[in-house]
């Protein structure tokens, strides 16, 4: 039998097998309990996608819950990426290529793992939607990096470059 003879593979089959270890979860609030998290001045909701991906991913809802008294100092994540959605409040974010951003409700950020940042200023009222691969990540406390200026760039949704 020659390739063009073979049955094909349906789509649905390959699909299938994609998401052999992944399930079907849904959200409610009821179910999505708040966890620990990395910051003392956010409180995070587990959205499920840890537990759905089977690790693959994770995704939480951060809230502030106190006033940010200082910059969380330079770090970057031992991950493959993080991507944040902004829904309220304010957060200001240097980045290592030099400028200092500042993200609003309905903004969205995407760090490749191993960016060097420091988050400088979070709102009371900020909330936001944070996703990364994988389920999970972790924290490298770093020295600001040498290359930097003494002022950074800033970027935002007037000046975004």
């Amino acid at each position: 039998m020659d390739e063009y003879s073979k049955p094909k593979q349906s789509n649905e089959d390959a699909a299938r097998r994609i998401v052999s270890d992944m399930k079907l979860f849904k959200g409610f609030r009821s179910v999505t309990p708040y966890i620990p998290g990395r910051r003392a001045f956010f409180k995070y909701r587990d959205l499920g996608v840890k537990a759905a991906t089977n690790g693959r991913a994770r995704a939480n809802k951060s809230d502030s819950i106190a006033s940010m008294v200082e910059p969380t100092g330079w770090h970057y994540h031992l991950c493959d990426f993080q991507f944040i959605y902004w829904l309220k409040g304010e957060i200001k974010l240097e980045f290592e290529d030099g400028t200092v951003a500042t993200f609003v409700a309905g903004d969205a950020c995407f760090i490749p793992g191993g960016l060097r940042h420091n988050e400088i200023y979070v709102s009371e009222d900020k909330e936001a939607i944070e996703f990364s691969m994988p389920g999970e990540i972790g924290t490298v406390n770093v020295e600001r990096p040498d290359h930097l200026p003494a002022v950074l760039r800033p970027v935002d949704n007037a000046h975004p470059e």
